[in-house]
């Protein structure tokens, strides 16, 4: 899939979720990828890995800014890897590279990014999580999101 113009969109959540969210993570991935857009994540596994993988499956491009200085230690799915060397601190440049983000279920390193896109002023849609978070649009869907994924690219293109 040709991605159009500098679509990219940040996908947050636990490196180890359970089954539920893996799969969700997948069709997340799957969704942004037909929405044309690159997916940017932290590049290792869980969540990461899963959308990663879904995006691919639809022929998308992915981005991992892992945090360490190796690339090899990026999930096989990532097509670009961006080695940061910053820990957990390269949740700021996956947060703030997307034109918004997406946050599955995840602990504190995902509520750092979802705090750091809110803060940019970024949309940011939990996908059966992180709701309760003022700014955060609960989405419980994966056609939802790939609806708002379009109307938001949309607009951006015709402002």
């Amino acid at each position: 899939m040709k991605t159009k113009g500098n679509r990219q969109v940040s996908v947050v959540g636990s490196s180890a979720p359970d089954f539920p969210a893996i799969a969700l993570a997948t069709e997340v991935g799957r969704s942004i990828a037909s929405a044309g857009a690159v997916l940017i994540c932290g590049g290792l596994g869980g969540i990461m890995e899963a959308a990663a993988r879904g995006a691919k499956e639809r022929g998308g491009l992915t981005v991992g800014i892992v945090p360490s200085y190796q690339k090899e230690t990026a999930n096989p799915y990532i097509d670009v890897v961006i080695v940061s060397g910053l820990g957990h601190a390269r949740n700021v440049l996956v947060a703030a590279s997307g034109d918004l983000l997406v946050a599955l279920p995840g602990s504190h390193g995902t509520l750092s990014e979802v705090s750091v896109a809110l803060k940019l002023g970024k949309p940011v849609f939990g996908m059966t999580a992180w709701g309760e978070i003022r700014g955060v649009r609960l989405l419980k869907l994966v056609e939802d999101l790939h609806k708002e994924l379009c109307l938001f690219f949309e607009h951006s293109v015709t402002d």
